[in-house]
């Protein structure tokens, strides 16, 4: 009888829709310390593809059943934020024009589709990057998805398309200067740049910073993504490739995450009261955590 209470408290405490095995994941964490904002950087489609012996098309279409789980249990969860690097500055630049062409005739597809199920999971959709150099149909798609999903109050989806994080901080820079240009004179902004202030006219202004950064494909790269933005946040690498990745997966950088000590450039408390700490060294190193063993 005890046992059977036991067990079912355990069930209780997982939110519903996740499957067996997230399940199982899911009770080892400790839903007080979840992330509040996870940024992935979705690799190895073309990979998974050459595998296969596939076009490359062939694993950017599978990348969508990714997308798809991996949001899903991310709101499921209640992840406030999640912010997925689905297309690069430079893929739009040095990427042939067959494959840009596909990747953004995938995204209008991929927005048209997801949508209600957006909605059912109460996610807004949001984007960052230099979306007006992007197809006028394509803008015109992301702009009705966000409209569609405006009212959701749940957690907030952000898809980095035509993104650059040099970029980001060019454009912090141009506001900034436009901002003060329009209120007083230019002459006065060396004395008001901050931190803050540049947080303020970052792409991501309406987003808490990442706590959590997830790269798949077992390259050890931030790739130009969120430079401002991860400056603290702990790195998850895992070799799986992007297309074999699954709600189970970010579960498992998340049951990582929650392993971590989180020092901002500070010592814990061990470090600080021991006589022989280097109370010297202001930069903490950053921890990068491979997965042991592939799961593709």
């Amino acid at each position: 009888m005890v046992a059977s209470y036991r067990e079912a408290t355990l069930y209780d405490k997982v939110p519903a829709g996740l499957d067996r095995k997230e399940s199982e994941v899911y009770r080892r964490l400790d839903p007080a310390r979840l992330p509040r904002h996870i940024a992935i950087i979705m690799d190895g489609n073309g990979r998974w593809a050459k595998r296969r012996h596939m076009p490359r098309v062939a694993g950017h279409r599978a990348g969508v059943t990714a997308v798809r789980s991996t949001v899903e249990t991310a709101a499921r969860i209640h992840i406030p934020a999640l912010t997925l690097y689905a297309f690069s500055e430079e893929n739009w630049k040095k990427r042939p024009k067959s494959e840009v062409g596909f990747l953004m005739g995938l995204l209008s597809r991929y927005l048209k589709a997801e949508v209600p199920t957006l909605n059912k999971n109460n996610i807004r959709l949001e984007y960052i990057g230099r979306q007006h150099e992007l197809p006028e149909d394509v803008q015109e798609r992301m702009e009705w998805a966000r409209a569609a999903t405006a009212g959701n109050s749940g957690m907030v989806l952000t898809l980095a398309l035509n993104y650059s994080a040099r970029s980001e901080l060019v454009d912090a820079f141009r506001s900034m200067v436009n901002a003060a240009a329009q209120n007083g004179g230019i002459e006065h902004l060396q004395f008001d740049i901050d931190e803050d202030m540049v947080g303020r006219h970052l792409y991501t202004r309406h987003l808490p910073d990442p706590d959590l950064v997830v790269r798949t494909s077992g390259e050890m790269r931030l790739s130009n993504f969120l430079l401002w933005q991860l400056a603290y946040a702990e790195i998850y690498v895992t070799p799986t490739l992007w297309p074999d990745f699954r709600g189970l997966h970010l579960l498992e950088g998340i049951a990582e995450y929650q392993k971590r000590e989180r020092r901002y450039g500070g010592l814990n408390h061990h470090e600080s009261n021991h006589p022989d700490s280097d109370h010297g060294d202001g930069h903490a190193a950053v921890e990068v955590s491979a997965a042991s063993e592939s799961k593709s």
